[in-house]
């Protein structure tokens, strides 16, 4: 007896319908912004870098027009030009110590563009690109001007009233300062916070835990209190109960 072998195949099942179909990867999460302001130093160093060009070319302007000893008169005796040889620091102080002035000079520059670095404060970086620029324009003088390398002789020419002669450079350090001081007296920090906000909102959130926990006092004593006059409720049923049986 022959046996017929079938050639049909059993159909496969169809795994494509019950596949996982691939999924897209997740679009990544932009991180959350930190908050944080951004990085002033670039706004420092274009400060700086403008006071200092103004300070090198009025110099320049004052060694070319004015004359020693012959001042220039723009508002009576109280504003002129003066053209004055400086050999000491700010305002003709300390004449004798130029080659410490200049080290002093080249160390403020240093010390400026280090804090600079990780400012984050608008405020700080005006000020300190103020006293980076002054320093600079002086450090110039102290570094090209006769009578020769660390010793040069800074270039003085504005004169108000009973103020010392003195130039952009000067002017740039003084405002710098006080603008840095007042800063620091109400508070505001190189980076961009201002001291006391903390322990503001550390203070705010102990006083909200307070509350919390009175609000859940206040909650349990209600529950305690409402429990008093439903067991005296059921203690009158109880009795009533009690003398309709006795009746």
């Amino acid at each position: 007896m022959m046996l017929l072998v079938s050639d049909d195949r059993p159909t496969e099942d169809n795994t494509d319908d019950d596949a996982v179909p691939p999924t897209d990867p997740a679009p990544s999460t932009p991180e959350p912004p930190t908050g944080k302001a951004p990085l002033r130093l670039p706004t420092l160093l274009i400060i700086a870098a403008v006071l200092l060009g103004l300070d090198v070319l009025t110099k320049t302007i004052a060694v070319a027009k004015l004359t020693p000893g012959d001042p220039v008169y723009l508002i009576g005796d109280f504003a002129r030009l003066s053209l004055v040889r400086n050999a000491g620091a700010a305002f003709s102080m300390a004449t004798g110590m130029t080659w410490l002035l200049t080290l002093v000079a080249a160390a403020v520059v240093i010390g400026v563009i280090r804090i600079g670095r990780t400012m984050r404060s608008l405020w700080w970086a005006i000020g300190l690109g103020m006293v980076l620029g002054g320093a600079l324009g002086n450090l110039v003088d102290r570094l090209f001007r006769a009578p020769g390398p660390l010793q040069g002789h800074v270039v003085d020419f504005v004169a108000i009233g009973w103020w010392p002669v003195f130039n952009v450079a000067d002017s740039s350090i003084v405002c710098g300062a006080i603008l840095l001081v007042v800063l620091t007296v109400f508070g505001f920090e190189p980076d961009g916070t201002r001291a006391g906000r903390r322990g503001h909102s550390d203070d705010t959130t102990v006083d909200s835990s307070d509350t919390t926990a009175t609000d859940s006092d206040q909650s349990t004593d209600h529950g305690s209190d409402g429990t008093a006059p439903n067991g005296e409720q059921q203690n009158g049923n109880q009795r009533d109960t009690e003398q309709e049986n006795a009746a």
